[in-house]
């Protein structure tokens, strides 16, 4: 394969209380903070590094499509339908905001789930085959 970009290495999530948030990200998605100070907090969370950014209240991630249905920006991944619906339960337990597992149509099924600062995140059953070749085989 010629890859001009390996991976994606950091996403930028804007946040309105970087202390409120980062709270969040740990207790609620298991998180870990790399670094944190007034202004940003850089989390190591589903194999990649996240930045939440201080940014102006009622701003987030989200957009609106050409259906005019407003749209998440990042998809997590589960192995497996009983692992969406485990980690639905468990966000929706602990006070999340989540949305309906859906059949889009894919492999797998799907669910939606929102941060305190109404950042939209959707979650897939399905691990993608690089993923599962890469880290899978080191299990094993």
């Amino acid at each position: 394969m010629n890859e001009k970009l390996w991976r994606i290495g950091t996403t930028y999530i804007p946040v309105s209380d970087i202390e409120l948030s980062a709270n969040w990200y740990l207790e609620k998605l298991g998180a870990r903070v790399n670094y944190q100070d007034d202004d940003k907090c850089i989390l190591d969370l589903a194999n990649q590094s996240i930045f939440l950014v201080r940014s102006p209240s009622g701003q987030n991630a989200n957009f609106i499509d050409l259906a005019g249905e407003e749209h998440f920006s990042i998809t997590f991944e589960v192995d497996g339908v009983k692992s969406l619906e485990f980690l639905r339960l468990e966000l929706a337990v602990d006070d999340v905001r989540v949305g309906e597992l859906e059949d889009r149509g894919h492999a797998g099924r799907n669910f939606v789930f929102y941060d305190p600062d109404g950042n939209k995140f959707d979650v897939w059953s399905e691990l993608s085959p690089r993923f599962k070749e890469k880290y899978r085989l080191l299990e094993g």
